[in-house]
């Protein structure tokens, strides 16, 4: 008998939202069908200024609660009629939501849902606030995904990293007969999507092209470096709050070439990971990329430079880049609606496993 669940992720690059439909009725789960909407230029430029102080800002986060959840929405439709299913065949709906903060300093992180307005549009339960429950216990809030990455990914022989590249890059090390471990790394695409769309109007480099045209500027890179978070040790998590293109904008003479800064910022993407691999001890036969960083040429370039292991896409191991996200988050819906803890304490800090999330009924 199948046991459906539907996942919906949107991330801190802000490019859409990903949405899944996956049967957990076996040991590995199999992924139905997949779905994503991208964000309108206008919702984008919404989303992007609540990230940041503003005006009026609690009516316009829940307006733009309101329209995610009605994108969210459609996406179940496609998926139910991509399955050829019902919403009566869907045990839940694992919603992450938009985080806007995420401050796990000062006790809070905060991801612009509506999973009232969904469970009403979908007819579907909606599990949804799964990093407050972590963050009260007094851990990060983040990663979450690790343990559902040593679920799907652990192998009995090699040690594997998975790589996730959103806004933010996180990374999970699975090394055989070793607990799980995890932590953000620092920014994925964050500061390269932003550059470039302040240089060219592009909402991302395709391919890292343009990235790859340039040169990096080592000055540039070192003051880069130089930001706290990198030299902190786990578990640590980090957002806009510590990097976005203010942040980078101090570090610039304007005298540079615009290439060079995204020559710069990509490497500053890789460079990052395979310095937080070293402190951390730890020895990658295979790093397995998955998020919006692994459809970039370059930057897939850039880590395999830095690494002696193995760079590749998390399509070999058989689930597409763009659809391990929201897997994970359908995957920590089943864990709520079972009673099960969700988090990895080793990973977030967290005093103890706690069960994440809060549950709205159809």
């Amino acid at each position: 008998m199948k046991e459906l669940f539907i996942g919906i992720m949107s991330g801190t690059s802000l490019d859409g939202i990903d949405a899944v439909m996956a049967d957990f009725s076996a040991e590995r789960p199999a992924l139905l069908a997949h779905a994503h909407q991208p964000y309108t230029s206008t919702l984008r430029e919404e989303l992007s200024a609540l990230c940041a102080s503003g005006p009026d800002e609690i009516h316009r986060s829940q307006r733009a609660a309101i329209a995610l959840a009605h994108i969210s929405a459609e996406l179940v439709s496609g998926l139910l009629a991509a399955a050829g299913l019902s919403t009566r065949d869907v045990s839940a709906i694992g919603c992450h939501g938009q985080t806007v903060r995420h401050i796990p300093a000062e006790g809070y992180t905060l991801q612009i849902n509506a999973p009232s307005l969904l469970a009403e549009l979908s007819g579907i339960p909606v599990v949804a606030d799964f990093r407050t429950r972590d963050i009260a216990a007094g851990g990060q809030g983040a990663p979450l995904v690790p343990a559902f990455h040593a679920h799907m990914f652990s192998d009995a022989i090699r040690s594997r990293v998975v790589l996730n590249i959103g806004g933010m890059s996180n990374v999970t090390l699975l090394a055989p007969d070793e607990p799980v471990r995890g932590f953000d790394c620092g920014p994925g695409n964050v500061l390269m999507d932003g550059w470039i769309a302040r240089a060219r109007a592009l909402p991302y480099d395709s391919d890292g092209a343009w990235a790859e045209s340039g040169t990096v500027d080592r000055e540039l890179l070192d003051h880069l470096m130089s930001h706290p978070f990198f030299a902190r040790q786990p578990p640590k998590s980090c957002g806009r709050e510590q990097f976005n293109l203010e942040w980078l904008d101090a570090f610039l003479t304007g005298r540079e070439r615009a290439e060079d800064v995204q020559a710069t910022l990509t490497e500053l993407s890789a460079v990052t990971v395979s310095q937080a691999l070293a402190c951390a001890g730890f020895t990658a036969d295979e790093i397995a990329v998955c998020g919006g960083g692994a459809f970039n040429a370059f930057l897939m370039h850039r880590l395999q430079a830095h690494t002696s292991a193995e760079v590749f896409s998390t399509a070999r191991w058989g689930v597409a880049p763009d659809s391990v996200e929201a897997l994970a988050f359908a995957w920590l819906a089943r864990r709520t609606m079972r009673g099960e803890a969700g988090n990895v304490p080793a990973v977030t800090g967290a005093r103890g496993p706690r069960i994440l999330g809060a549950v709205w009924p159809a």
